[in-house]
């Protein structure tokens, strides 16, 4: 009787010991779970030039091209945060069609102190177009690129006023008034980095397209201050950006250079090469894509 339950104890351990074996092996074998994927658009500076990111964000939506963040530096980061809002691209470019100098420029006259534009008139035009929502609210995470000139430091505004970050990102030394946001006075972001993949990076970005709108060098001779200005900037975007380009996993480059940096009278051609050059740079993307799909990495939209 007493051997005959031994037995009965000796067989259950037994039975237990084979299932916990089976399922720790099976846990063994099972592939890991596969990170998810994330896509940051990064918007270059280039100031007039930017219409031409329009072009690039028709065609990436018309091919359901994914993007989990923008990350946007001066125009860049004008147009990120109206796509991260909710803007389609053709609606987007509706907007740029109507849009004139003296919606976004309050000029200060007739003595002008620590730049020609204040920049009001652009923040104010940004929120009042996203209805007043802050960066955290938009639909897609948005980052606006800035620089402090106090100390030269990237500054990457991830929450907050939206128009103003915008502002700050935008307010080309010289041209526009610097910001003032807590502790720090802001320029524009193209001072230390007009392409800012490596902010895209340490945001989380796997994936990183590129949009580069400094174009080649204008070899017109500038006529006035802001056209020296513009023109000088142009140059420190073209040397600058190149750092960063190399460190995107693709790199779309409208060709722009022909666009003065002040000249609105162009942007429809702008946002054609912006067409253009993301059709060209599609092949690549969506080899890109594909892969991060065969691996489980991203969803099928």
């Amino acid at each position: 009787m007493v051997q005959g339950r031994e037995k009965m104890k000796r067989t259950i351990l037994l039975s237990i010991l084979i299932v916990f074996i089976v399922v720790v092996s099976s846990c063994a074998t099972m592939p890991p779970t596969s990170k998810q994927a994330k896509i940051a658009l990064v918007l270059g500076a280039g100031s007039s030039k930017g219409f031409a990111h329009i072009g690039v964000l028709k065609v990436l939506e018309m091919n359901h091209i994914p993007i989990h963040m923008i990350v946007g530096t001066s125009v860049g980061s004008a147009v990120g945060s109206l796509y991260a809002y909710g803007y389609d691209a053709f609606q987007l470019q509706r907007i740029s069609f109507a849009i004139e100098k003296r919606d976004i420029a309050d000029y200060i006259i007739p003595f002008p102190t620590n730049g020609f534009i204040k920049g009001e008139k652009l923040e104010e035009f940004i929120n009042k177009t996203v209805n007043n929502t802050p960066m955290e609210g938009l639909k897609i995470p948005f980052y606006a690129v800035a620089t402090d000139i106090q100390d030269g430091h990237e500054v990457v505004f991830d929450k907050g006023n939206t128009g103003q970050a915008v502002r700050a990102s935008c307010s080309i030394p010289g041209i526009f008034r610097p910001v003032q946001i807590g502790n720090r006075m802001c320029v524009d972001g193209g001072v230390v980095s007009p392409i800012a993949v490596d902010a895209a990076r340490k945001l989380g970005a796997d994936i990183v397209i590129a949009v580069d709108i400094s174009g080649e060098v204008d070899r017109t001779k500038p006529e006035s201050t802001i056209a020296t200005i513009f023109q000088s900037f142009n140059i420190m975007y073209s040397k600058l950006g190149q750092i960063q380009l190399a460190r995107a996993d693709v790199v779309i480059k409208p060709e722009v250079g022909y666009i003065s940096s002040s000249d609105f009278s162009k942007r429809n051609e702008a946002i054609l090469e912006g067409e253009k050059a993301a059709m060209e740079a599609l092949p690549q993307i969506t080899e890109i894509i594909n892969r991060l799909k065969k691996k489980g990495r991203l969803e099928e939209q």
